[in-house]
């Protein structure tokens, strides 16, 4: 097989799995509350919202505190359901926070990640 015959078999297969890659694509954080990185006062709410629908049953996030001490939050998903969400109990206290996710996605696929906030 001669080079250019090569580099054009390689480019079709390319070309052909590129709609498959798009298919197979995961739900991702598209907006939070706190934002990431952001230094706020204590939130009443954090939410995350996704870039497609969860499945209830298998989403849910931790609040996590400097010293690993987890706060418990009860989280709910909105009516359209890509966004996760948690009322807080009571002001969180002063420090750095981190909210680790899970979700599943409605096509089956579960995710996780994480991100951090500063409470002033």
């Amino acid at each position: 097989m001669t080079f250019h015959r090569l580099l054009a078999t390689a480019a079709a297969v390319v070309a052909a799995s590129a709609p498959a890659a798009a298919a197979f694509a995961h739900a991702r954080l598209v907006r939070s509350t706190p934002a990431a990185n952001a230094t706020v006062a204590s939130p009443g709410v954090i939410s995350l919202t996704f870039s497609e629908r969860m499945v209830p049953a298998f989403s849910s996030f931790a609040l996590v505190d400097a010293a690993g001490r987890e706060t418990a939050v009860r989280t709910t998903v909105s009516e359209d359901g890509k966004t996760l969400s948690a009322s807080l109990a009571r002001p969180l206290p002063a420090g750095a926070w981190t909210v680790n996710w899970r979700i599943a996605s409605s096509d089956g696929h579960r995710m996780t990640g994480s991100y951090g906030f500063t409470v002033r």
